[in-house]
């Protein structure tokens, strides 16, 4: 093997070193997220019909006010993962500690609005007079947990940035024991029902923001970074994060119309578009594992000043991307005669189920793809072409979407638009990170 050769092998396991440090424990983290609802569900289900019933609906808002506010991990990310690249690391703290500052103001205005206005939101959700109670009981107390929620958001966000994916891993799992541990001994010990549930999230998520306060603390000590609210700096966070919040609630409104669309299919395709949702989004966990990788490398690269290292990571983690894509593809088609039937047993859900499933397998690759760049752009502090690009894609799908109703396809033609999205964004995507105009190098873009 000749000396160039050599040399770009060495740089790609360097690579892969990198990526895979931080990917493996993220992936871990992100997963042990979703199995808060699960281990909600599954307890409040041996109360009653109407008392899960109520969880379904309270714990899809509270879902959709957390999610939209996921900028606070992103922005801080990029943020920070800069600043430790150029070597400041007591600035980086700093504007981690910003971000954090911002997720409690913005919880304490989310609570402030969802405690008045939780039999309304309820109500919007088509509650029965049976569930509607429950849903609400569970919704406000569950919503004093909201800000303890957006700090575990926006200190994940630091953590990544300061190249740490080990310790969110550590909170994830102990918040899930303890959340697991806390509804049990509070629904059924003390005999609180629904309440209990909502009561044990509230703790778990309030002791996982604690421990992550500790752990930025402690840093900010070292580094002898201020601890004190800075309204310059929260407002900064607060612009830097416009753009993802943007991009979000975009893609939030894709999902909404796909699954608005599978409603008006039928009861057979809706439940299996629920289906296929389930396993997109845990697909979608496992690719953006690269994702958060690329966040907090790319900004590193880009703090330092090495665009050449930076594009080369990139291209590295679009490979591992592709692979990965592939390779949960291929699962995903192999698994289907084990996986289908968990969930449903009626013959019409598995007929609408199979031919869309194979079209999920299909585009993983391209998720993949789509996925890293996002993570790459994310990283570089892109928020606002990601802010466009999710708009026009926005504008694509939802009028191919709307007319399957119309033309026909049932699910399968759904699918085929949700994969359209995905190319749309591949391709936006694929243009900037070609483009270059990325690559901003210096402690802040």
């Amino acid at each position: 093997m000749t000396q160039a050769t050599a040399r770009p092998l060495t740089t790609a396991r360097k690579h892969d070193r990198e990526i895979f440090a931080l990917a493996v424990p993220a992936f871990g983290a992100l997963v042990a997220e979703p199995l808060f609802v699960m281990v909600d569900s599954a307890v409040v289900g041996h109360l009653g019909t109407a008392q899960l019933a109520g969880l379904g609906i309270a714990a899809a808002l509270l879902t959709t006010a957390v999610s939209v506010f996921v900028f606070l991990a992103y922005a801080t990310t990029a943020a920070v993962s800069r600043r430790v690249g150029a070597g400041d690391l007591r600035a980086a703290i700093r504007q981690g500690m910003d971000g954090i500052w911002l997720a409690l103001l913005l919880g304490a205005a989310v609570v402030a609005a969802t405690l008045p206005t939780a039999p309304a939101l309820v109500s919007l959700f088509g509650a029965s007079d049976s569930a509607a109670p429950h849903a609400v009981e569970y919704l406000r107390i569950a919503s004093l947990g909201i800000p303890a929620m957006l700090v575990v958001l926006a200190a994940t966000g630091v953590l990544r940035g300061l190249q740490d994916t080990r310790t969110p891993l550590y909170v994830a799992l102990g918040g899930f024991t303890a959340n697991a541990g806390l509804n049990v001994g509070l629904v059924y010990g003390v005999g609180l029902g629904i309440a209990g549930s909502a009561w044990g999230t509230v703790l778990a998520q309030w002791a996982m923001a604690a421990v992550y306060l500790a752990v930025v603390v402690r840093g900010a000590r070292r580094q002898g970074a201020s601890l004190r609210p800075d309204a310059a700096g929260i407002r900064a966070c607060a612009q830097a994060g416009a753009p993802l919040l943007i991009r979000t609630l975009s893609l939030r409104a894709v999902l909404m119309i796909a699954t608005a669309v599978a409603a008006r299919l039928g009861d057979a395709d809706i439940a299996a578009h629920q289906i296929l949702l389930s396993l997109w989004s845990l697909l979608a966990f496992a690719l953006d594992a690269i994702a958060i990788a690329g966040q907090a490398i790319i900004g590193r690269y880009l703090g330092a000043g090495d665009t050449e290292g930076a594009r080369a990571v990139c291209r590295r983690m679009v490979q591992w991307g592709i692979v990965s894509g592939a390779a949960l593809g291929v699962l995903v088609i192999l698994a289907r005669p084990l996986f289908i039937p968990l969930f449903t047993s009626d013959p019409a859900v598995h007929d609408a189920l199979l031919p869309a499933l194979l079209v999920v397998a299909v585009s993983q690759p391209v998720s993949g793809i789509v996925f890293v760049l996002d993570g790459v752009l994310m990283g570089a502090g892109d928020g606002p072409y990601l802010a466009w690009a999710m708009l026009i894609t926005l504008a694509v799908f939802a009028p191919v979407a709307l007319l399957i109703p119309v033309v026909g396809g049932g699910l399968t033609a759904l699918w085929w638009a949700m994969t359209l999205m995905m190319l749309v964004r591949m391709a936006t995507l694929q243009l900037r990170a070609h483009s270059g105009r990325w690559l901003v190098t210096g402690a802040t873009r």
